[in-house]
């Protein structure tokens, strides 16, 4: 599951929070393998400012859920404060902790920091993870310079007492690294596929006929670097929505006061400001100017009674090509009773199925 989370503004903030964290202690005890939390500093629609924060609330309510950063924004922060930080945390979640990293894409954030262009920040992602793994993986005394950070620290006479040295992760040599990819064709893709990074197509809205050119990214990336690629380790972020019945499902995405609305309506402004609205859009749309949430709802969300969803999964897949993990977007509970049982229909009745499916490909493609 992947929570941005995506809250209305005019909601109790300190409820919308205990909901998110409901909803993560539901998804562990649905057997849910992962979950990964934004982190947005500037937008009261996305309210979490650290998700290592919120995660850390969530260590003791759950038992086997992995808990990620989606991501942490490495041109936002100093390597080492992220470094020691996040081995805190894998130290705190027995090493069910999984790192998710980027260069952060919300306009507000990105104004607020002020730093650098695009082709900047991923050169500052890439450097901030060097200097994290050198934090990790080396003793004191401590000197990596670099172009936009310089770590420097010495035991000062004092080495014994771990003066000027870093606490290393749980999990050795580190936890897993993971980045979130958005634009077709993503630089972030290539750079996952040459780090051997996780990559997570976290874009719920991006529509899917693009995503298959996250994967071709990543592969060139490994290739380049001399990496296998296992598509197994590949994350795609889907809206997905389960009820009883097709009706059923079609008409809470449709509701104008639920939280779907609100989620895509959000999404449509950010895309139109953007100019990237033909992302978006259905394939073959007369005019991606005036497309509509409602539109866009219907075609990016996978909705449906548990065999309806089944086969739009199977038809995602044949889309993008084979993908190991399916990440489900999170949005608030306008309907708690539906929110709760939705999960539940595909924790329990899609999963199993979709999962059983994809083997079966995977081994006819294997023969």
């Amino acid at each position: 599951m992947f929570l941005q989370p995506t809250h209305d503004p005019a909601r109790d903030l300190t409820a919308a929070l205990e909901e998110d964290r409901q909803t993560v202690m539901l998804a562990d005890r649905l057997g849910y393998h992962e979950v990964w939390v934004g982190e947005h500093v500037s937008c009261t629609s996305e309210p979490i400012t650290d998700p290592l924060v919120f995660l850390a609330t969530l260590i003791g309510e759950t038992s086997q859920i992995k808990l990620g950063t989606g991501v942490m924004c490495l041109p936002h922060r100093h390597p080492a404060q992220v470094a020691s930080q996040a081995a805190l945390f894998d130290h705190l979640s027995k090493g069910r902790f999984q790192m998710g990293v980027g260069q952060g894409s919300l306009s507000s954030d990105v104004q607020l920091f002020g730093v650098g262009g695009s082709a900047a920040r991923e050169e500052m992602v890439r450097e901030s993870v060097g200097h994290i793994l050198a934090i990790w993986s080396s003793p004191a005394p401590h000197h990596h310079p670099g172009a936009h950070w310089t770590v420097s620290v010495d035991p000062l006479g004092a080495p014994e007492f771990g003066v000027g040295e870093f606490i290393k992760p749980y999990q050795q040599p580190h936890p897993p690294l993971a980045t979130s990819i958005m634009s077709p064709g993503s630089r972030s893709a290539r750079m996952a596929g040459e780090q051997g990074w996780i990559p997570i197509s976290s874009a719920a809205f991006l529509h899917a006929r693009y995503t298959a050119s996250h994967w071709e990214q990543y592969l060139e990336g490994a290739e380049a670097a001399g990496r296998p690629a296992d598509p197994e380790i590949w994350r795609i972020v889907r809206q997905v929505v389960v009820a009883p019945s097709d009706e059923e499902a079609r008409e809470h995405v449709l509701d104008p006061n639920g939280a779907l609305a609100f989620w895509y309506r959000y999404v449509l402004g950010a895309m139109r400001a953007r100019q990237a609205l033909p992302l978006v859009a259905p394939a073959h749309h007369p005019d991606p100017e005036l497309l509509t949430w409602e539109e866009m709802a219907l075609e990016q969300t996978t909705f449906g009674s548990p065999s309806t969803v089944v086969d739009r999964l199977v038809a995602l897949r044949d889309l993008t090509g084979h993908f190991g993990v399916l990440t489900t977007m999170a949005v608030e509970w306008t309907d708690a009773r539906f929110g709760r049982r939705s999960m539940e229909l595909l924790a329990r009745e899609v999963l199993p199925r979709f999962a059983q499916h994809a083997a079966t490909a995977s081994a006819a493609r294997s023969f």
